[in-house]
């Protein structure tokens, strides 16, 4: 029998807890899940994790949850954008994690696929790369990076069918479908919704096997 997946944006996001991991896909304004990420702001969760590209806008976007003080740790690679982020680590309201952009990318992607850590040349000999394992391949030195875990991934889609197979719209495509395997629960706010057999199956970029609950915007 197959599971019902599709339930309201706030039934999805009362599955997060205080002090989750929360993956939030999207780049700049496109491929994030706003509708998800109002909700998020509307509870009351706090000493969240938050593993995203960027921070929005100050109290936009992801910027909202900053706002509201829900968030306890980011992990990230550009959060110049929202200038309240930067004060509020400076202050010591926060904890950042900075990382390279594709680190970011490859990292969530590790985690989706069993891999617990990769070397990479990307932050060698920079102050990213710090205290961290250095090894030498072919006379070049790699970083040893950790792969990027969530309990909860927060994505958007363009259309999904009835088992909750994506397909995704351009570059809003961008973190979505690598944070969608990198979760232990992976919350997909859809635009249309079709029937199964309906999507070509060339076009599927997340199995329904990796969705675990489907929110029509």
């Amino acid at each position: 029998m197959a599971v019902n997946k599709f339930m309201t944006a706030r039934d999805a996001i009362a599955r997060v807890k205080d002090g989750d991991r929360i993956m939030v896909g999207g780049f700049g304004l496109k491929g994030t899940p706003f509708p998800l990420v109002r909700e998020l702001g509307k509870s009351a969760r706090k000493n969240l994790t938050v593993i995203s590209n960027d921070l929005g806008s100050p109290n936009e976007g992801l910027g909202v949850l900053l706002t509201n003080k829900q968030i306890k740790t980011l992990i990230g690679s550009y959060y110049n954008w929202n200038i309240e982020a930067v004060h509020a680590y400076y202050n010591g309201e926060i904890e950042v994690t900075l990382v390279p952009q594709g680190t970011l990318a490859e990292s969530i992607r590790a985690a989706g696929a069993g891999i617990p850590a990769y070397y990479t040349a990307a932050s060698a000999g920079t102050d990213l790369g710090r205290d961290k394992e250095i090894r030498e391949f072919g006379g070049k030195k790699y970083v040893l990076e950790q792969a990027i875990y969530a309990d909860i991934a927060l994505i958007e889609a363009r259309k999904a069918d009835r088992l909750g197979n994506l397909v995704y719209s351009k570059t809003a495509r961008n973190f979505n479908p690598a944070m969608a395997a990198a979760a232990k629960y992976t919350i997909a706010l859809v635009h249309e919704i079709v029937e199964t057999g309906e999507l070509d199956p060339e076009s599927i970029i997340t199995p329904h096997v990796y969705v675990s609950a489907i929110v029509k915007e």
